[in-house]
């Protein structure tokens, strides 16, 4: 009954976006809304068939950015909550500045970075780190103070160094709110390379997308949002799988539940 329940709740998203897509066609094919204002999806899928080699490169290139930026946003972050977690002075000092630089509009900052290193790939990477190190840092500080403290308590009580209770304790048990941040920023890495690229490149889905709107070309940019969206999709379930494979505990509680 529960593998029926399971595929019932797999098919119902796909039946839902079928439909709109099946809708979105009939829309376009009986002349209600022309198509140089809104390309049908079978016109999205033969302008991405026929233009799938540049678009490919671009991807590339975003894909590129997007996975650096991801990297160093994992690293700062892990840096950043640790002294958090280890010097509650560095927590209040800092937390407030990182609640107040998300309410900073991206495209606002992109500019300025665009001033400051140039229209290279250091903008778009930097970019990248900014609008992924939020949702991983706080997702993970949580994580890390939110661990029973009468567990801390018996370890330190049982002999347990810092650093043991961190490595064998903490850590473990804020890797849920880890992942979870990490599904967020895996997300938000091709967005932030794609607002990179928006305002000064050579290559990238970003300078493809504005090339091909100059152009009214709405199909290759459709096309492109498209391979965004399954970009960004596939990552956040290659992190999910990630999050399986290290935590087969939680993968446990799911069958027992």
């Amino acid at each position: 009954m529960r593998k029926y329940q399971n595929i019932v709740d797999r098919l119902i998203p796909i039946v839902f976006i079928l439909a709109i897509l099946i809708l979105w066609q009939l829309v376009v094919d009986l002349g209600w809304v022309e198509r140089y204002v809104l390309p049908s999806p079978m016109d999205i899928i033969k302008a991405l068939v026929e233009n799938w080699s540049e678009i490919m490169m671009h991807t590339g290139v975003t894909f590129f950015e997007g996975m650096v930026g991801l990297v160093v946003a994992i690293s700062l972050s892990l840096l950043m909550a640790i002294a958090m977690d280890q010097y509650p002075m560095v927590k209040k000092a800092v937390y407030p500045v990182l609640v107040m630089s998300q309410t900073v509009p991206i495209i606002v900052i992109a500019p300025l970075l665009a001033m400051w290193f140039g229209f290279g790939i250091a903008p778009k990477i930097f970019v990248v780190v900014l609008v992924c190190f939020f949702p991983i840092t706080v997702n993970l500080i949580e994580g890390l103070q939110s661990v029973d403290g009468e567990l801390i308590n018996l370890t330190r009580s049982m002999g347990a160094s810092k650093r043991q209770i961190f490595t064998k304790i903490k850590f473990p048990s804020a890797l849920p709110y880890f992942f979870s941040g990490l599904k967020i920023a895996v997300t938000y890495s091709i967005m932030g390379a794609v607002i990179g690229e928006w305002l000064g490149g050579k290559a990238g889905l970003g300078v493809y997308m504005l090339r091909a709107r100059h152009a009214f070309a709405l199909d290759l940019v459709f096309a492109s949002i498209l391979v965004i969206v399954i970009l960004s999709i596939g990552l956040f379930y290659g992190i999910a799988m990630i999050q399986r494979a290290l935590m087969p505990w939680e993968r446990l509680k799911e069958e027992e539940g």
